[in-house]
């Protein structure tokens, strides 16, 4: 239930205001700053009406473009205040999501049956899947890092990091322990912003879960997907939960990127050696 006076369409706007509003009150002042900003944009339900008037239309892709437009416009008023205030040269931007995209507009049919509009539009690139999928178009995002000075422009890292990771990180840049703890789960990426070759990598492997509580776990260029054959989700091709037992999916996404061979009945002891993996890591905290 929303408030009365409640208008999706000023949500972001309103969001983007309130953090300029907080870099400005930064001028002059010899301390570093953090800011979070989490936008509303792009999420459902994308149709015209949660769209502010002055971004309508800004895309070829309907509305849910039209959103993704909109964040993009957020963080350019972010940048645009760095610079206003002489701080655009010092600091840290960085620029992710949470999860993968739907693959485009949702909308009813006369005959009740829901559909996507995707107006030719790839919304998860040529990733398997899409949101609440344990496929890599449920969860591979970019993340883009600003910092003049540290991060080279227009380099590349595909080192394996995660949303956690930037806690650690951002606690390190800032010479801010992170509380004891708190955390446990966070490694630090600073030696990959700086181009440095860390002596071990940042990450050994990583867990994805799906929507519906399927598993899936990655080490180097092995991810085992646990327990189901289908997506883990609810956007087509939906898919339910775990089924203790079944056979699950193995993908080499160095060379099958797209998740497209299943190995899972051919390599029987990665399959085992990443199973006994996930388990460690689920009863171990941190």
């Amino acid at each position: 239930m929303s408030a009365p006076d409640w208008a999706h369409a000023d949500v972001d706007p309103t969001f983007a205001r309130k953090a300029v509003d907080f870099v400005l009150s930064q001028k002059g002042s010899p301390n570093p700053f953090f800011l979070y900003l989490a936008a509303s944009a792009a999420h459902e339900p994308c149709v015209d009406e949660v769209v502010p008037p002055f971004a309508r239309g800004r895309s070829a892709a309907g509305p849910r473009g039209d959103l993704v437009w909109l964040f993009d416009w957020m963080v350019g008023q972010v940048v645009e205040a760095l610079a206003r205030i002489g701080r655009l040269e010092d600091t840290a931007i960085f620029v992710t999501s949470d999860n993968g995209a739907l693959p485009g507009d949702r909308v009813l049919e006369p005959a009740g049956n829901e559909v996507y509009r995707t107006y030719g539009h790839k919304s998860c690139a040529d990733w398997r899947g899409y949101k609440s999928h344990i496929w890599e178009g449920g969860h591979r995002e970019p993340l883009v890092a600003c910092w003049p000075g540290s991060v080279e422009p227009d380099s590349a890292c595909d080192a394996l990091v995660c949303l956690n990771d930037i806690v650690t990180t951002v606690s390190q840049m800032a010479d801010a322990p992170v509380p004891e703890g708190a955390a446990r789960d966070s490694r630090s990426f600073l030696p990959l912003l700086l181009g440095r070759t860390p002596g071990a990598p940042v990450r050994t492997d990583l867990i994805h879960h799906s929507v519906t509580g399927v598993f899936s776990i990655r080490r180097a260029e092995w991810k085992l997907i646990h327990e189901t054959l289908g997506s883990g989700g609810w956007p087509p091709p939906s898919g339910g939960g775990p089924q203790p037992g079944s056979p699950g999916q193995l993908y080499n996404l160095a060379k099958d990127p797209g998740e497209e061979r299943n190995l899972f009945g051919k390599e029987r002891g990665i399959v085992r050696d990443l199973t006994e993996l996930l388990e460690l890591r689920r009863s171990t905290p941190g």
